[in-house]
């Protein structure tokens, strides 16, 4: 849930149409696209990613020479978990977004980055939620935990939904996992990123701390950067754990305690 689905900013970007029976007509150079970059993470992610989100890319069985229509992922999704994926513009407010996830639907824009913007796009584009997302919402925590997060987060404050999505960012986006073979990544902002897949796991630079819901609600994050800290779960059974704590009374714990100071230089005006 990248804050760059709010609004209030211009997206570059329009999705695309699909026809009467829900097919997308893609282009050449955008289906090619789709395959540099698949191709490009499928070499990276063995050994990286965990074995729940490799056990649903399997279940999934995207194609590589083409970006997948919407429909051939809904039924996958909904033979597994009851989830499915809904077409969005490139960008929507949060309202709708939370109301989404409450129903158990996963908004995918439908467009995919330029070749200009082939490695770092700050949109979330179909790459992005596809290939980054979508494998582990046929795993029941993973998905038990997005249903109960935009249920929670449709009925939040506007206040409450910025501390709400520190939690999806340290998580779903950018969340590792502790197992027997080291840390393996879950958080689809690292799984659709091949920088930030070497660079979570293999880097000396960022901080790795097991997950403690408040302090991921008391964590302050940029979406330009390489992330200086991740947090960790012993497994992704943890999920359901999380979900079934009191996440609003975390919240407004959070609100009281205030943020913890930033691991990040401001962002300069030149960059903004």
């Amino acid at each position: 849930m990248k804050e760059r689905r709010m609004s209030k900013k211009q997206s570059n970007y329009v999705s695309k149409a699909p026809n009467e029976d829900g097919i997308i007509a893609w282009t050449d150079e955008e289906n090619e696209v789709w395959h540099d970059l698949v191709e490009r993470q499928l070499k990276l992610i063995p050994g990286k990613a965990c074995d729940e989100y490799m056990a649903g890319l399997a279940l999934l069985n995207l194609p590589t020479d083409r970006i997948p229509q919407l429909p051939e992922i809904n039924k996958i999704l909904g033979e597994t978990t009851g989830w499915q994926v809904a077409r969005v513009p490139a960008l929507i407010p949060f309202d709708e977004f939370f109301r989404l996830l409450a129903n158990k639907e996963f908004p995918v824009a439908t467009f995919i980055r330029t070749r200009e913007e082939f490695d770092y796009l700050q949109e979330p584009d179909i790459f992005h939620e596809i290939f980054g997302h979508c494998p582990l919402l046929t795993n029941p925590a993973f998905a038990h935990f997005t249903h109960q997060y935009g249920r929670l987060g449709y009925a939040a404050t506007p206040k409450e939904r910025v501390y709400l999505a520190r939690l999806y960012w340290f998580t779903v986006e950018f969340g590792l996992l502790e197992t027997e073979q080291g840390l393996r990544i879950y958080g689809g902002g690292i799984l659709s990123s091949p920088g930030e897949t070497k660079y979570a796991l293999e880097s000396d630079k960022p901080e790795r701390v097991r997950l403690n819901p408040l302090d991921a609600l008391r964590t302050p994050y940029r979406i330009d950067i390489m992330q200086p800290i991740y947090y960790t779960l012993k497994n992704v059974e943890q999920l359901f754990e999380i979900s079934d704590m009191d996440m609003m009374a975390l919240v407004h714990e959070a609100m009281e305690l205030g943020l913890f100071e930033p691991k990040f230089p401001p962002k300069s005006k030149d960059a903004a």
